[in-house]
């Protein structure tokens, strides 16, 4: 497993962390984190779907939290690591705020495979990839990961059943 590999991996499972606090907190289990040029964590996130509603994404609230505090010079050097793809809304919030890479553990097409069309949770089959590769800045893409993607799907598997 190369040195990024690890790296990747190590912060995903912190993303993890979030989302089992956001689902022991009463909201969805999605969360992420954000990692500075310096392997910092610099802000965490989780999914704030009890006083957001839909668009109370881990993704989205961590991307404009970033981009309150952070240039976004500063932060295309920055990642954003989840624990699930982010939807075409996140991945469009971390382009805006100007997040230089994106890593999930599990794409968004098995989360809907689980969810099926759960009112809380209407994924849309759009990788974050293509959303991103439709913009004009470039975003480096990492996931899924496979020795993380069993972890999270069934916690997921509990939650929406």
């Amino acid at each position: 497993m190369s040195n990024q590999r690890k790296k990747d991996v190590e912060f995903l499972r912190k993303a993890i962390e979030v989302a089992a606090r956001s689902q022991e907190e009463g909201a969805h289990p999605f969360g992420c984190i954000l990692v500075g040029s310096d392997d910092d964590v610099l802000l965490e996130e989780g999914n704030g779907f009890p006083t957001d509603g839909g668009p109370g994404h881990a993704e989205t609230n961590l991307a404009r939290a970033a981009a309150r505090k952070y240039s976004p010079e500063f932060l295309s050097g920055c990642t954003l690591y989840t624990s699930v793809e982010p939807c075409c809304m996140c991945s469009g919030s971390a382009y805006w705020a100007g997040i230089g890479a994106i890593v999930f553990g599990t794409t968004e097409h098995a989360l809907g495979e689980i969810t099926g069309d759960h009112p809380e949770n209407m994924t849309m089959d759009l990788p974050c990839r293509t959303v991103i590769a439709s913009g004009r800045r470039n975003i480096d893409v990492r996931g899924p990961f496979e020795e993380l993607e069993t972890e999270i799907l069934d916690t997921h598997r509990k939650y929406w059943s």
